[in-house]
């Protein structure tokens, strides 16, 4: 009995163990490539990992926060997917690059075209969206993830603040500081780098050029002086034979 109490007891600690370090199950989350600045354009990826050991993800949506519409996103095409970007009319038109946009994209979908994401695998879901707005220090997306089995999980739960994460979060970007110039103006600086650095060769070879002409302008003068030397040397000596020829 002593021993079955203590193999009971193992047993149990043994599970409280496991039940503390094992990890927490993924779910579908968003990760910029480099950094996403407020204001700027990024490149970020949905990473999709499939939880199920019987089917496989076939489709995933996700939905942009309505509360700040993005007026550019573009995927980058993705084999074995095809992929569907639909956009809607918005209540309040924003301004992006001195245009008035009256539409923004508010979901993509990729649908499998094979057997999609298979058990024991992840996928990336890269998308370029901008430009991110400056009011606000992360977005909130809604993805839904659809199996073969039809079975459909909603990662669509917000996290609130001093509460445990949800069952299902819904995927949320960072946002980090605005950069020094923005997107536009390290392009502006990168362009005046380009235009001075031109100016100065410009400015290097004209004045090279002006040196050769010079030394080639002095070598010309040279030239001619050396040979009206030359011809009048020779003058001379043709003068002074005849005069020793006179005598």
């Amino acid at each position: 009995m002593k021993a079955s109490r203590i193999a009971a007891a193992g047993t149990v600690a043994a599970s409280a163990v496991l039940a503390l370090s094992a990890p927490a199950f993924a779910h579908v989350s968003v990760q910029p490539e480099g950094v996403a600045a407020k204001g700027d354009y990024a490149v970020v990826n949905f990473k999709v990992p499939n939880e199920r050991d019987d089917a496989s993800t076939t489709k995933v949506e996700v939905s942009f926060p309505a509360d700040h519409p993005l007026s550019s996103v573009m995927p980058q095409p993705l084999d074995g997917w095809s992929v569907k970007v639909t956009k809607s009319k918005l209540d309040k038109p924003i301004t992006a690059h001195g245009q008035k946009i009256d539409e923004a994209v508010t979901k993509v979908t990729w649908t499998a075209d094979g057997k999609g994401i298979e058990a024991g695998f992840f996928q990336k879901f890269p998308l370029s969206i901008g430009a991110l707005p400056e009011d606000t220090d992360e977005l909130v997306f809604k993805a839904v993830q659809t199996y073969s089995n039809k079975e459909v999980v909603r990662w669509i739960e917000p996290q609130k603040e001093g509460a445990e994460e949800p069952e299902n979060p819904a995927p949320v970007l960072a946002l980090s500081a605005a950069s020094e110039g923005g997107h536009h103006g390290s392009t502006g600086a990168e362009d005046a780098s380009h235009t001075e650095e031109t100016e100065k060769t410009a400015k290097d070879t004209t004045e090279a050029a002006s040196s050769v002409d010079s030394s080639d302008t002095t070598a010309r003068v040279l030239g001619v002086v050396g040979i009206v030397v030359g011809l009048a040397g020779v003058a001379y000596g043709v003068l002074a034979g005849r005069r020793r020829t006179n005598a």
